[in-house]
């Protein structure tokens, strides 16, 4: 194939003529596939049929501290809920508090709470002339909403193979007092599937932020969601590096199970110091009289601890592995060698992060809609979902079948062909 750039305007305006043929064509099909968001799969939840059987109307519904889970109480979580997502999340159960199903949900709350009443006794956000965010781009859409909808300042910074350029982040927490917070996914990145080096883990734990109210937001989603035995990702664990540091309360740490078992009937945990923890145990005293203490009761019970749930995980990558595998490789076979995209290889978590042309992003994700193919926004991976070259696009594999993800990718790799042959013509 030759690259696109080294060919004659009349072979561009030839292909480009065929290419809108096979459009029209595709266009035809009335097609409705979803590549939008990253769910898992109706066979991922099939898988976990059994869940629900750990607790029956025979069951025995105490903890192993003999607390009843169908009555209140147990803010913190179950002792046993709390171990497991301790293990998860690699730090002990007494830096734990086991909430409700949604991470997302914790760092919403984790915001508000900062915003209304403060950071362990710092001045609320609220009565501030200005709050600021650092967010590594491109990164999660929703942490950007949250951000957004609290009038939060978003600053850009750019995500290197090896996480954040630190650097800039340097410079904005150790200088500017307004720099409240950034918000980070360490491990297979949405979208990159990056992961953080130690070096920049250390970097991070080595911060000495302007704001004494600093705080990362470092939301660990894909810790064990590997796609390949034998090639995980290492993340080094952010808070014993912060204990070293001497910054032992910089780091609020997110994780849940709902890409384990089911999303929106998963657990999530918040991990922190014991001086961040005894400060949100204060606050949600008021909030809740504690959270769904038989969901905490039937993960226990069903992975019984860290390994069996390793092994579940195991099999999620079973059916996850081929689609990214079909993704990369449809990518590679249609536009490897034409010099009009490029895209991340990743080891686990649940995106492939692809870079258009410049210009092409809008263009490319609105000819797949047109289609039949949905996929997540242009520009949603930036803050205030402004892509300043409009390129980046967010593959999400995991929830069509193989064969409806096979059918969108041919849409996809077509419409980033057509949209690239436009923009060089238009230069």
């Amino acid at each position: 194939m030759k690259a696109y750039k080294s060919m004659s305007k009349e072979e561009l305006q030839s292909l480009k003529a065929e290419l809108e043929a096979a459009y029209i064509d595709a266009k035809g099909k009335g097609l409705k596939l979803n590549m939008a968001r990253g769910l898992p799969s109706a066979e991922q939840l099939d898988m976990e049929a059994d869940f629900f059987n750990t607790l029956n109307p025979m069951s025995e519904f105490h903890s192993e501290a003999g607390i009843d889970c169908r009555n209140y109480g147990e803010l913190m979580g179950i002792a046993e809920a709390r171990k497991l997502m301790a293990d998860m999340m690699e730090v002990s159960p007494e830096e734990i508090i086991v909430f409700g199903n949604s991470s997302l949900n914790i760092m919403y709350d984790t915001v508000a709470r900062s915003m209304i009443l403060g950071v362990c006794g710092s001045t609320p956000w609220c009565k501030l002339d200005k709050v600021k965010f650092l967010c590594p781009v491109p990164g999660y859409d929703r942490h950007f909403a949250i951000t957004e909808q609290f009038g939060i300042e978003m600053i850009n910074i750019p995500l290197k193979e090896d996480g954040p350029d630190m650097d800039l982040v340097e410079q904005y927490v150790n200088n500017d007092p307004a720099v409240k917070g950034i918000w980070c996914v360490p491990k297979y990145s949405n979208p990159t599937g990056v992961t953080y080096s130690d070096e920049t883990v250390r970097r991070f734990a080595a911060l000495k932020p302007a704001a004494e109210d600093f705080r990362i937001f470092w939301d660990n989603a894909y810790a064990i969601h590997h796609l390949y035995n034998g090639k995980e990702d290492k993340l080094l664990e952010i808070m014993a590096e912060c204990k070293k540091a001497g910054n032992p309360d910089m780091v609020y740490k997110f994780c849940s199970t709902s890409k384990v078992t089911f999303p929106g009937s998963g657990i999530a945990a918040l991990a922190s110091s014991i001086k961040n923890i005894e400060y949100v145990k204060s606050i949600i005293t008021i909030q809740t009289i504690g959270h769904d203490k038989l969901n905490q009761l039937r993960h226990v019970r069903y992975f019984k601890n860290i390994d069996g749930m390793k092994a579940h995980m195991k099999k999620h990558a079973e059916i996850v592995r081929p689609k990214f595998e079909l993704v990369l490789g449809t990518l590679e076979r249609e536009i490897g060698e034409l010099g009009i995209g490029s895209w991340t290889k990743p080891n686990g978590g649940y995106f492939v992060s692809f870079n258009a042309l410049n210009g092409c992003a809008k263009k490319i994700v609105g000819m797949c809609k047109e289609a039949g193919v949905t996929l997540t926004g242009a520009g949603a991976t930036y803050p205030y979902k402004k892509d300043p070259d409009d390129s980046n696009i967010r593959i999400a594999p995991t929830f069509p079948p193989i064969d409806e993800l096979e059918k969108a990718l041919e849409i996809f790799v077509l419409c980033v062909k057509l949209a690239s042959v436009e923009k060089l013509l238009e230069q």
